[in-house]
């Protein structure tokens, strides 16, 4: 068997039914919905869960749980993970997503005691667990709690050490990273 000869197995691939083309077709006049009422119609038929006017299961069911609307949702990284970088540096939520350890550096980052920390650093969170800062200290580094999304531009243009032209923004439109 050659490249050229690969095709879908027999009967993997049907063509798609054409109705209302004609009579002698088979799917002519009604074409497959039988004689009148309502899934004759245009537009016809039921909403999903509709169980012909008896009450339905959504509604028979009691209601259940609420949503907790000042549930604090963090971050989560562990001690372990910042071992990647070097002695004396400083970590905050931008170095921390430009690494790929955090997805979003103006949300809340907590820092937790999962491991243990090899390197003296500076970390800058917005929570962090007792255990945590114990280790922390125990490296030679400094935990500091700060409000989340408190970097501006500027020092985003620092922790990343990049060259853009001052008063660059990442999300100013002209700037190069604008989407």
């Amino acid at each position: 068997m050659r490249l050229h000869e690969l095709g879908p197995l027999p009967g993997a691939k049907r063509n798609r039914k054409r109705v209302g083309r004609g009579e002698s077709s088979g799917q002519g006049k009604t074409a497959g919905r039988g004689h009148k009422g309502q899934k004759a119609r245009s537009g016809g038929g039921t909403r999903p869960g509709f169980e012909g006017g008896q009450m339905p299961l959504q509604r028979r069911l009691p209601k259940r749980g609420f949503t907790n609307i000042f549930k604090k949702v963090h971050q989560v990284v562990g001690l372990e993970a910042l071992n990647l970088f070097d002695d004396g540096e400083t970590v905050n939520a931008f170095i921390l997503a430009l690494s790929g350890l955090i997805k979003n550096p103006n949300a809340s980052v907590k820092l937790l005691a999962n491991g243990e920390l090899t390197k003296k650093l500076t970390v800058e969170v917005n929570a962090v667990s007792k255990a945590a800062v114990d280790k922390v200290k125990a490296a030679g580094g400094e935990v500091i709690l700060v409000s989340p999304g408190h970097f501006t531009p500027m020092d985003q243009d620092e922790a990343a050490g990049s060259q853009m032209a001052p008063g660059a923004d990442l999300g100013q439109p002209g700037s190069d990273f604008s989407a």
